[in-house]
């Protein structure tokens, strides 16, 4: 294992993916590209989901770590990927496991590449996953917050910072994060927009898992992700459906401080339509564990104000050049600490997560 882990890191998504595919070919390991067909990235730059597998191809156990389903938090998700592609001791673990390892880079490249947390429609990856055949969820809150969140001048006036903390003052911090964050359907130009159709990204992350999750009796998944709670802590975020069993099976692999949204004890709101939600429908019958790993960066509010000011920008493309490279700025600090230390802590947990999931396969 290289202990600098600092080099696994990367400054654009180009790098992270050149990285990424250059410690897989160190392995002799096969890579799957799902090159994007519509578009390109912030350098012109090609774009597309990698998958690495790694043990044999009828392994019955298989374990899922998955980046960049937010685009610009592919900095961390593909930084502690590259450092499981140069861990021997860790390698060496898998192989005598039987189970595979399934590494998904870049769920969703152009966010990815063009420093936005959405896709390319402006689509929360992590809502996305909805039964389209069914009316759509409804979030009424967010009609509310939404001209709170989204207003007409950048950055935002001192009337629009006094309505925010009116509404919070009024409904409480919990109510406003409900409302902004669960997932919409009504405001393709607003936050957390689930989209009406499935995306790219969906389609294309289903085949995957179905391909891979084929035969197999358990699938186990680590979703990584950034921007809530304190800087460098991952919060193990229960990702499975609202059911006691389940979660308890959960807690039994990753620990007593898998945090469910579903109960309220974590940082996170229990969304509609999260990425990890697709293995119920392609694994069908197969025994299931998830997490979305959340490694903290900045406070919520300053998130919150990065995202807001991310899609205001898109709302506004005639924005000066100065504002907009100041909102890129501001995006990528909320996503990704590019300090050795946060490195570190978040490599060093997601190998922790990885070793309890190979356990736990191993001993069900």
């Amino acid at each position: 294992m290289n202990l600098n882990i600092s080099t696994h890191f990367s400054a654009s998504y180009r790098e992270a993916r050149t990285q990424f595919l250059a410690a897989a070919g160190r392995r002799d390991l096969t890579v799957q590209t799902h090159v994007h067909p519509l578009h390109r990235g912030a350098e012109g730059e090609e774009l597309a989901m990698d998958t690495v597998r790694i043990g044999p191809a009828n392994a019955k156990a298989l374990l899922v770590v998955s980046s960049g389903v937010h685009g610009a938090e592919g900095f961390c998700g593909s930084g502690c990927q590259v450092a499981l592609l140069h861990d021997d001791e860790l390698l060496g673990r898998i192989a005598k496991s039987g189970t595979a390892l399934l590494l998904v880079h870049a769920v969703n490249p152009y966010g990815f590449s063009h420093l936005r947390r959405v896709n390319e429609d402006s689509i929360d990856p992590n809502r996305n996953f909805l039964d389209y055949s069914q009316p759509l969820p409804v979030n009424k809150g967010y009609a509310q917050v939404h001209p709170l969140v989204l207003p007409e001048a950048w950055p935002p006036t001192a009337d629009n910072v006094a309505a925010v903390n009116s509404y919070i003052a009024q409904h409480g911090a919990r109510h406003f994060q409900n409302a902004v964050s669960t997932g919409q359907s009504t405001h393709p130009d607003g936050l957390f927009y689930a989209g009406r159709a499935p995306a790219w990204s969906n389609l294309t992350l289903r085949r995957v898992l179905r391909e891979h999750g084929a035969g197999c009796t358990q699938v186990a998944w680590i979703d990584i992700h950034t921007g809530l709670g304190p800087p460098g802590h991952g919060e193990k975020i229960y990702a499975g459906r609202d059911d006691a069993v389940e979660l308890a099976r959960t807690r039994a692999c990753w620990g007593a401080d898998v945090f469910s949204p579903f109960t309220g004890d974590s940082f996170s709101e229990a969304v509609r339509g999260s990425t990890v939600s697709c293995m119920y429908d392609e694994c069908p019958g197969t025994a299931t564990l998830a997490v979305g790993l959340e490694f903290g960066t900045l406070d919520f509010m300053a998130v919150m104000t990065a995202m807001r000011g991310d899609q205001w920008l898109t709302n506004h493309p005639e924005a000066p050049e100065a504002l907009h490279q100041s909102i890129k700025e501001a995006l990528r600090a909320a996503f990704c600490i590019d300090s050795p230390e946060w490195r570190g802590m978040v490599c060093a947990q997601t190998r922790v997560a990885v070793l309890q999931a190979l356990t736990a396969l191993a001993s069900a």
